[in-house]
């Protein structure tokens, strides 16, 4: 969004003025990736459906006759065509789905195996890393290009909420009614593309103000201290539900993706083999898939264990790694509410956490809530539309923006919103700077170094280059 016009003349003008240069800035740094956000964010929204369309011969099997074979089974078949260690298995999920067989190969990280759960055929495979939605999920995220540039996500997001405050500002009629629900002129003048920017700006931006603030969870910085912080003061997800963990227990995270809440949470162990040698849950007969002779329950008895205590087919369960290494069922669905994680004992079988939203913090099921939305997972089609509204808007607000500053510019000049002696901002504007400063430290950085260099550029610099 950008000005209308400027009520020049007086300390509400000197206001406007210093808005409308924060305005731009801000969307300097942040329109590029903010149109590669929504782009991507777009196509995530639709995730299950474009990668059943594009890996549907590995994903869809023609229905059988028959009952399906042993999951052990599958996976040793799953391991001639793909040698490695078992990690993952994920059984049909319905009549005509295949099997998968997640196995850490030493060159390709993860491999999926998809096999037809009757005859045991193998139908292909697909590295994990390599998977359509992964990967734009990591371009949507910045991971990519690595680790500074996933934490630039967040100063993205926090500068978002920035030019959404400040464009509502400049939007706000003042007693004016052009440009402020319709658009005034034609395509090939300016005044149109403005008037289009601060419209569509000001219509879509509580979704726009909503996907920054519920992204914020997931960025590298912020989200892994409010997760921490929120755990900690029992908000998010009580300590107590998963017990006493060694200090070298692995973040349940290190399975894979995992409900934000639940990205901290340790991974219990499995008791030492020889404390349960006189009880009669261990099925002593049983070996665990990639562990030959050793006392465990067995995968096909851990997935009756599961499916007992209600998991549906289709919930991945992740196989034990190590000797005390444990069965873990992570069911991540669009409903938040039936979110859950159970871990077994592999030896005994024995249920060691059985964790569900049913057992967050308030805060724990307000950002789960928030992502859901964020992601269109919550209520549907409906949810994924909204969504998809929101991520057309700041595609055409980066058009908008871009074309407007391009009709303006002159030619040589970055051309920057002017700014005069003595223009200084109101006490509410640098209020809210400060607050934001503050809940996202990040941007509170980012708008100091901002402020610095507006500062020290020289005078003549900003006449030469319209700084």
């Amino acid at each position: 969004m950008t000005a209308l016009a400027d009520p020049s003349g007086d300390a509400t003008g000197a206001l406007y003025r210093r808005v409308w240069r924060w305005h731009f800035y801000a969307g300097l740094v942040c329109l590029p990736f903010l149109l590669s956000m929504a782009v991507t964010g777009a196509l995530y929204l639709f995730k299950d459906a474009i990668e059943d369309r594009i890996y549907a011969p590995l994903r869809f099997v023609a229905a059988a006759p028959g009952p399906a074979l042993p999951a052990e089974q599958l996976v040793r078949r799953a391991l001639e065509a793909e040698p490695g260690e078992p990690v993952r298995y994920v059984a049909p999920e319905a009549p005509g789905r295949s099997a998968e067989v997640g196995i850490r190969t030493p060159g390709a990280g993860v491999v999926a195996v998809h096999l037809d759960p009757v005859s045991g055929r193998v139908l292909g495979r697909l590295r994990d890393d390599r998977r359509l939605m992964v990967v734009v999920k990591r371009i949507h995220s910045l991971a990519i290009a690595g680790t500074v540039a996933n934490h630039w996500t967040e100063v993205v997001a926090g500068w978002a909420i920035v030019l959404v405050l400040s464009g509502v500002f400049l939007w706000w009629p003042r007693g004016r009614s052009g440009g402020v629900v319709s658009l005034r002129g034609r395509p090939a003048e300016r005044t149109w593309w403005r008037d289009l920017h601060a419209v569509t700006g000001v219509t879509a931006a509580a979704a726009v103000l909503f996907l920054a603030v519920t992204g914020m969870p997931w960025s590298a910085f912020w989200g892994a201290e409010f997760s921490r912080l929120t755990n900690d003061w029992g908000v998010g997800l009580p300590a107590a539900l998963f017990g006493p963990a060694p200090e070298s227990a692995p973040p349940l995270a290190s399975l894979g993706a995992v409900p934000w809440t639940l990205t901290q949470a340790p991974l219990p162990q499995s008791a030492a083999a020889g404390e349960h040698a006189d009880h009669g849950a261990v099925a002593a007969s049983a070996e665990a898939v990639g562990a030959p002779g050793a006392p465990s329950i067995g995968l096909d008895e851990a997935l009756r264990r599961f499916a007992a205590l209600g998991l549906p087919a289709g919930t991945p369960v992740y196989l034990p790694a190590g000797p005390l290494g444990v069965y873990t069922a992570l069911r991540f669905p669009d409903d938040v509410r039936a979110q859950r994680v159970v871990h077994l004992d592999r030896y005994s079988g024995r249920v060691l956490a059985d964790v569900g939203y049913r057992d967050y913090g308030a805060v724990g099921r307000l950002s789960e809530w928030g992502i859901s939305l964020h992601t269109g997972g919550q209520f549907g089609l409906a949810n994924q539309l909204v969504m998809l509204a929101g991520c057309l808007a700041i595609v055409l607000l980066a058009v908008s923006a871009a074309v407007m500053w391009w009709k303006r510019r002159p030619r040589g000049r970055l051309a920057a919103p002017p700014r005069r002696r003595g223009d200084r901002a109101a006490a509410g504007a640098i209020a809210v700077a400060v607050l934001l400063g503050l809940l996202y430290p990040l941007l509170g950085a980012s708008m100091l170094a901002a402020l610095l260099v507006d500062r020290i550029v020289p005078p003549h610099w900003h006449e030469r280059f319209g700084l």
